[in-house]
């Protein structure tokens, strides 16, 4: 493999924390922030450190540069042809979003230029996405020959049969206006008011139970691949359960009282 310059070898992850909103910000902006097996270490790492950071009450991920995220490195792929290698990478990979899902803090992603293969994994993976109207999305494996089957997980999770199927088996691009049609993201706005559209909606978010919205998010993933009777006897338990926290006796009774809530640990 080729020598990696200074700049190759700074966090691959930054994080700035500011009322309770901790920004992961992927960090190869001339690479546009294609995922290296160890980027994929330092993001596991780092939402393993915001789990047991009950300060943080929402996560936003963003892009460096140009571009969201463009995927997978494939110099690094090409220059590790070792199976195991490659397994583990995938693996790793796999492991990493699952992690985002079984985060108790909900997940925005800040979505501009490209979020493709991977990149596109990462915005179908996070709970919420705003993308700005210039941005474009891909599952474009198909084109060299290398099918994008894991980010097919998670965007078959969120958008249509369809749709999916379309954008995997041609690897044409999405727009953003065309992501939100089909579910992939939640809104596209212009470019000057993504950051204030995403950090709006992020405080919002914030603004709720930390506990409530940990309890919800869980849920929301461990229901929705169940069948539909098994859903509501699961989402009836959980809601019963839920009933007995503090944030809860204190959000009804601020709710009757008509003030506003004061939640436990917030």
């Amino acid at each position: 493999m080729k020598h990696m310059t200074n700049a190759e070898q700074e966090p691959f992850i930054k994080r700035t924390d500011s009322n309770g909103i901790a920004t992961l910000t992927l960090n190869r902006p001339k690479a546009r922030n294609a995922l290296t097996k160890s980027g994929i270490a330092e993001i596991s790492a780092e939402l393993a450190r915001i789990k047991e950071d009950s300060s943080i009450r929402v996560v936003v991920l963003a892009g460096a540069g140009p571009a969201f995220c463009a995927g997978h490195d494939l110099k690094e792929l090409r220059a590790n042809p070792d199976p195991k290698w490659t397994r583990d990478l995938f693996n790793a990979c796999s492991e990493m979003m699952l992690s985002m899902t079984r985060l108790p803090q909900p997940i925005v992603a800040r979505v501009h230029g490209i979020a493709t293969a991977a990149g596109c994994q990462l915005v179908a993976t996070a709970d919420l996405a705003v993308a700005s109207r210039s941005a474009t999305f891909a599952t474009p494996g198909v084109n060299i020959g290398l099918f994008c089957s894991t980010p097919m997980v998670a965007l078959s999770r969120n958008v249509g049969r369809k749709k999916a199927m379309e954008m995997l088996l041609t690897g044409k691009p999405l727009s953003a206006q065309s992501a939100e049609a089909a579910g992939l993201v939640n809104m596209s706005v212009s470019d000057e008011e993504l950051d204030e559209t995403v950090y709006g909606l992020a405080q919002v978010i914030a603004s709720k139970s930390a506990k409530t919205l940990s309890i919800g998010k869980r849920a929301f993933y461990e229901q929705i691949e169940l069948g539909l009777v098994d859903s509501y006897s699961f989402a009836g338990a959980v809601m019963a359960k839920n009933m007995m926290e503090p944030d809860a006796s204190e959000g009804i009774d601020a709710f009757l009282e008509k003030r506003n809530p004061v939640w436990a640990n917030n």
